[in-house]
């Protein structure tokens, strides 16, 4: 068989590109977390915290082991990036499981309000192990935990594992409380300062974003609040740092809002959808492309 000439074959050219990427690397990605280690890190303590994805019962004295094996994996990727951290690893680590058995309460307080208001849902355990807006909450409130206590990077890293596991994206700074509804999911943004009540759904498609980019509103807020007892219909965009959709409010779906709305309102588009008989219809319905 004839050989294949090398394209990768160290000629002075390739030898200069070479120089380029590692130059390029030595200077920008010494210091972040391994995303393999982040997503062992991620599967792993979900999987601690709701052992019935492994399909088994674990103990208490199980739980433990596996939290400290979690702990370990943990210190491994901050001492990835110690030279960012403002407090040791040890501390950080320390710091953030002292939080996790408050993130489990509100996540088992997020999944019974799905159970209740979903009637696809028949049990707590089909949302633990099928619902992917679940899935995507539970990284988020431990990965929410970790931007709290000034980790860089790594909190990110983690919700966007969960994006590429769901569709959904919730940046790791947003603020949202329990219980907590997204329904389906798929196509859900949800930005940085996004302050989200109790009691709040969201469907398919919603985005929660800022009215614009700029680098300079980095510290301000730029994404919605959304107070207690709001329904956000599929296709919903709701943008703006001082935008407040008020409480008990019923927003409908491809709505675009741009500014506040008072508690216990409903917004809605006001379209008409025409149904007639296709016998001597002359307008082209049938579309080819």
């Amino acid at each position: 068989m004839p050989q294949t000439k090398n394209p990768f074959a160290m000629t002075y050219q390739n030898k200069s590109f070479a120089e380029k990427v590692s130059e390029f690397n030595t200077r920008h990605c010494m210091e972040v977390p391994s995303m393999v280690q982040t997503r062992e890190f991620v599967d792993n303590l979900i999987l601690t915290l709701f052992p019935l994805k492994r399909n088994c019962v674990v103990d208490a004295g199980g739980t433990a082991v596996e939290m400290e094996r979690c702990a370990i994996r943990l210190t491994e990727l901050l001492y990835s990036i110690r030279k960012s951290l403002t407090r040791s690893p040890g501390e950080l680590v320390e710091a953030f499981f002292s939080e996790v058995p408050g993130a489990f309460e509100m996540l088992v307080s997020d999944a019974e309000a799905i159970t209740r208001f979903d009637p696809a849902a028949s049990c707590v355990e089909e949302i633990i192990l099928c619902y992917p807006g679940f899935y995507c909450i539970s990284v988020y409130r431990l990965a929410h935990i970790l931007y709290r206590l000034g980790i860089p990077v790594l909190p990110r890293v983690m919700t966007e594992y969960a994006h590429g596991q769901t569709g959904i994206d919730i940046h790791p700074g947003a603020r949202i409380e329990s219980p907590f509804f997204i329904d389906h999911g798929t196509g859900i943004v949800i930005g940085e300062t996004t302050q989200i009540g109790k009691d709040v759904k969201i469907y398919q498609g919603v985005t929660l974003g800022a009215l614009t980019v700029e680098k300079g509103m980095a510290r301000t807020k730029r994404h919605p609040t959304i107070e207690n007892d709001v329904v956000i219909y599929a296709g919903s965009t709701i943008l703006g740092g001082n935008t407040v959709i008020g409480h008990h409010t019923v927003v409908g779906g491809n709505t675009w809002i741009t500014e506040s709305v008072l508690p216990h309102s409903v917004v809605y588009r006001n379209h008409r959808v025409l149904i007639r008989d296709k016998r001597g219809y002359d307008a082209p319905i049938d579309f080819v492309i």
